[in-house]
């Protein structure tokens, strides 16, 4: 996927990330969390908001509407070069620039990342820990602060600010483990329910005008079955939790294997040889707040990416070889 894709999905990443479970069942911070799940999912919303890394700041708008339980949204630049995603229950299109280039995965019907029920991540030796308290006003509302506090240098922490009626996330701060912010997104307007446009559910580009995007890659065949490539160890409460494989003529030709702790997912890509690819193609690169980490095995290239630190994807990609499993 195109660099602007990947930035414009980490971005709904941010405001997807609240459809978990994250702590004991009937704590502070559990009950705050689970209104703030369903009401991400669940509610009608639409507002802007502003997303800042370092020196650089980005303004995006986001409509999300639920009808009779079907999801549509539109998440769109508001300033600087052309981007937007559309989501509905057929699938999922990336715009990209004045071009009106368009990449569509018909095969993601749901959220852009999975919502999965984590629900360990109050056990002894958790890799996260978890405060609540703090007011204060967002976008016009009154917002309740919780935070989630990495426990090692493998993750990130979050500072979170909830609407306090219905719990929709309204700011969203991102962590070091030394409670550094490398990124904050927050909403500077904001419309509940019946008050909000749906006809900022349609794109500014007529579908006629897109102009779609040759993927590289085979006509998809997805087979359920053992990695064949997998990380031979990984830092302390990763796990798999999601894997596809894509063959042609018998022979996998692109493999992705997602990892989580129960908040951060690291994806694993493991892909035959390119005639593009480069011998110096590898090593660690930054992209948003995402680290990368790609190195070449015989005939294999291996990029692992997540809303990590840069020494989680370089631990997982050093680690990734031949599965045994498979054989």
């Amino acid at each position: 996927m195109k660099r602007g894709a990947i930035q414009l999905a980490q971005t709904l990443f941010l405001l997807t990330i609240s459809a978990v479970a994250l702590a004991a069942p009937g704590s502070e911070a559990s009950q705050w969390l689970e209104r703030m799940a369903s009401a991400m999912s669940n509610m009608s919303y639409q507002g802007t908001f502003v997303y800042m890394k370092g020196e650089t700041m980005e303004t995006m708008r986001i409509t999300h509407v639920v009808d009779d339980n079907v999801v549509r949204e539109r998440l769109y630049s508001v300033d600087g070069p052309h981007r937007e995603i559309l989501r509905d229950d057929t699938g999922v299109r990336c715009v990209l620039g004045e071009d009106k280039a368009i990449v569509e995965d018909l095969f993601t019907a749901g959220p852009i990342y999975p919502q999965i029920p984590f629900v360990e991540l109050d056990r002894p030796g958790s890799p996260y820990a978890f405060e609540t308290g703090g007011r204060g006003r967002m976008a016009g509302y009154p917002a309740r602060r919780v935070a989630i506090l990495p426990q090692d240098e493998y993750r990130y922490g979050y500072e979170l600010w909830l609407e306090e009626n219905s719990g929709l996330l309204l700011k969203w701060v991102l962590y070091d483990a030394q409670r550094n912010a490398l990124a904050k997104l927050m909403f500077t307007s904001l419309s509940l329910g019946s008050d909000i446009n749906r006809a900022e559910l349609v794109s500014d580009t007529p579908s006629e005008e897109f102009v779609r995007l040759d993927s590289p890659m085979p006509q998809r065949l997805l087979v359920r079955s053992a990695p064949r490539w997998e990380p031979k160890h990984l830092p302390a409460g990763f796990r798999l939790t999601a894997h596809n494989l894509v063959e042609k003529n018998g022979d996998s030709v692109f493999e992705h294997l997602v990892y989580s702790d129960g908040l951060a997912s690291v994806s694993v890509y493991i892909e035959d040889e390119s005639a593009e690819s480069r011998p110096g193609d590898h090593g660690s690169s930054q992209l948003g707040t995402a680290n990368a980490f790609s190195r070449h095995i015989g005939q294999k290239h291996v990029t692992v990416i997540g809303e990590v630190p840069s020494l989680t994807v370089r631990t997982i990609g050093d680690a990734v070889a031949p599965s045994f499993a498979a054989d």
